[in-house]
C-alpha cells in the first residue's frame, strides 16, 4: 500500500488499503480458537417444536473459519440422532471432509460414517463425540448457537403463520396458503428476456425452489410481457399437469409432495386488471380453476405502500400503507424483483461476454484492442466508471459514456 502511494498509484494503494481492512475485520471476528483442535468440522442439533437446527462450526489451522444454521426437513418423529446422521449422510456430498468431525449426539454406524469419509478424503477421518474438555466445550458451543438460531426460526415462523392467516382474511382466500408463488419478468427492449418465479411458504422463502425462464419464443414483440408471461406460465403449468411417467416418477412425486407442495394455492404477479386478466385466460385455456390469483399495482409515481390489488371478479383492493399484510406482499414482489433482475443480469453478462466488444456501437478494433490493453480484461472494462473509461486512449468521452450505459443499461 505504500509503495503504491509513494508512486502516486492511489487507487491501487487504496484496494491494498481496503484488503487489509477487510482481512483485520475477518481476524478480528473469529470467535473462539481452540489450543488443540488444528482441523475439523463441529455439528451439534438442537429440536424444539417439531424442528430441527443443525449448528456447524468450521476449524482449519487451529482458527475457526465460520459456523452456519441449518434447518433439515424431517419427519416430527425422528430424534435428533436420527435427524443428524440423515444430515451428515448428505453433507460431504460436494466437499471435502477434515481430518475431525465432532457431534453432538451418538449416531447409528459412525464408524462406517468414518470408513466412508476416509475412503473420500483419502487419508484418516475420525467421527467422535467429546466428553470431556475442549472438544466439548466446541460441541457446547455450537449447542448453544442451534438453540439461538432455532430459537429466531421458530419466531419467523410464527410470524410467517400469522401474515400467511391475515391473507386468507384481507384477500378473501378459500384457506391459508402453503405454498405462494410470484412472476415477474425483465427485459431490456425486448432483449436478453427472462422470467422468474419465487416461491414463499410457512417456512419463509423457499428458494431450491425458485425457478428462471430464459423466454425462447421467437415471435414475441419486443417488450410484450403478457407474451412473455403466457410463456412461462405455460411452461410452469404444463409441466405440473403432465402425469408422471413410472413408479420412480410417482415416489418422486410424492416426496415432494410431502416436503412441500408443488401446486401452489396462490399465484401474485406484478401488474394491474390487465396483466391479472391476461393470467386469467392463460389459466383457463390450461384448465387451471383451484388456484387463486392476484395482481400486484405499483402506486403512483410506483410508491410503496399505495399499491393497488387487483382479484379476478372483485373490486380493487387498497391496503392502509402499514397493513402487516400489505408488506408482506410488497416483501414478496420485491423478492420476484431481486431475482429476476439478478437472473436478468448474468443472462446479459454471459451474452456480452460471449459477444466481447463488438456489440457497442461505435466501438471499432482499433478502439477494443486500446480498451484491453488499458484495463486488462473484459471485466474490468465493465467495472469501470465514466471518467476510468475516458482516460482510455482513442476513447472521447462520447464513446466512454455509451461503452458504460452498454454495461450498466438497467433492465426493465
Amino acid at each position: 500500500m505504500e509503495k503504491a502511494s509513494g508512486e502516486l498509484e492511489f487507487e491501487t494503494a487504496a484496494l491494498y488499503r481496503d484488503r487489509l481492512a477487510a482481512l483485520s475485520a475477518i481476524q478480528s471476528q473469529q470467535g473462539i480458537n481452540p489450543r488443540t483442535v488444528e482441523e475439523a468440522d463441529v455439528f451439534a442439533i438442537h429440536q424444539e417444536g417439531g424442528y430441527s437446527c443443525v449448528e456447524v462450526f468450521f476449524f482449519r489451522t487451529g482458527q475457526n473459519w465460520g459456523n452456519r444454521a441449518y434447518f433439515p426437513r424431517a419427519e416430527k418423529s425422528f430424534t435428533p440422532e436420527e435427524v443428524l446422521s440423515s444430515f451428515l449422510a448428505q453433507f460431504y456430498d460436494d466437499k471435502p471432509p477434515p481430518k475431525l468431525i465432532l457431534l453432538s449426539h451418538e449416531i447409528e454406524e459412525s464408524a462406517l460414517l468414518a470408513d466412508a469419509l476416509s475412503v473420500k478424503a483419502g487419508s484418516k477421518v475420525e467421527v467422535s463425540v467429546p466428553k470431556r474438555g475442549e472438544k466439548k466445550e466446541l460441541i457446547g458451543h455450537a449447542l448453544t448457537n442451534a438453540r439461538e438460531a432455532l430459537g429466531r426460526k421458530l419466531a419467523d415462523t410464527a410470524t410467517q403463520s400469522r401474515l400467511l392467516e391475515g391473507m386468507v382474511t384481507t384477500l378473501g382466500l378459500p384457506h391459508t396458503p402453503k405454498r405462494i408463488e410470484v412472476y415477474d419478468n425483465s427485459h431490456i427492449q425486448g432483449t436478453n428476456a427472462v422470467g422468474a418465479m419465487i416461491v414463499a411458504g410457512p417456512d419463509g422463502f423457499m428458494k431450491n425452489q425458485y425457478r428462471k425462464f430464459n423466454i425462447k419464443s421467437e415471435g414475441l414483440t419486443p417488450g410484450d410481457d403478457y407474451g412473455m408471461m403466457r410463456e412461462v406460465l405455460e411452461r410452469r403449468f404444463k409441466r405440473l399437469l403432465k402425469p408422471p411417467e413410472g413408479e420412480a416418477a410417482k415416489a418422486r412425486d410424492k416426496a415432494d409432495d410431502e416436503s412441500f407442495p408443488q401446486w401452489p394455492d396462490l399465484i401474485i404477479i406484478d401488474g394491474g386488471r390487465g396483466q391479472l386478466n391476461a393470467v386469467r385466460e392463460i389459466f383457463e385455456t390450461l384448465g387451471l380453476t383451484q388456484v387463486s390469483l392476484m395482481a400486484v399495482a405499483k402506486g403512483p409515481e410506483r410508491d410503496a405502500g399505495r399499491e393497488t390489488l387487483f382479484m379476478p371478479d372483485r373490486e380493487a383492493i387498497k391496503l392502509e400503507p402499514r397493513d402487516p399484510v400489505l408488506y408482506f406482499i410488497q416483501r414478496l414482489r420485491d423478492e420476484a424483483h431481486r431475482f429476476v433482475i439478478g437472473s436478468h443480469r448474468k443472462l446479459r453478462k454471459k451474452d456480452i461476454r460471449e459477444a466481447g466488444l463488438q456489440e457497442i456501437p461505435g466501438i471499432g478494433p482499433s478502439r477494443k484492442r486500446a480498451l484491453l490493453h488499458h484495463f486488462g480484461t473484459l471485466k474490468e472494462i465493465e467495472r469501470a466508471s465514466i471518467a476510468d473509461l475516458g482516460k482510455v486512449p482513442g476513447v472521447s468521452a462520447e464513446s466512454a459514456r455509451k461503452i458504460f450505459e452498454f454495461f450498466h443499461a438497467q433492465p426493465g
